[in-house]
């Protein structure tokens, strides 16, 4: 199963301090709307997805070039999704928490 590139999605309060922060560290922005409270910054081969005031915790994200095959395999092995991809073609998205209450994303862009 390859569930592509992995990147933390962080819940900010501040969009543009976190900016500036991660920036300080050698993050560029990617992409994102700061008008709509959001950005992607890479580092490397490090990514790190800003959210301020879109999820109440941070979310472990990965990026499956077919999430509905990663899902498939995760429901037939008896893991429970929180959310689950809608089933058709085109970007898609399911959600699952670990055992320790750690949510994990898979988007399909």
């Amino acid at each position: 199963m390859d569930l592509g590139l992995c990147s933390t999605s962080l819940a900010v309060r501040d969009l543009k301090a976190s900016r500036a922060f991660y920036e300080a560290l050698g993050f560029v922005v990617e992409c994102g709307a700061e008008e709509d409270k959001w950005l992607f910054m890479a580092n490397g081969n490090s990514r790190i997805g800003l959210f301020e005031g879109m999820f109440d915790t941070n979310i472990l994200t990965f990026n499956p070039a077919d999430a509905r095959a990663v899902q498939a395999t995760l429901q037939a092995a008896g893991i429970a999704l929180d959310m689950e991809a809608k089933e058709g073609e085109g970007p898609c998205t399911l959600m699952l928490t670990d055992p320790d209450g750690n949510k994990i994303m898979l988007d399909q862009l």
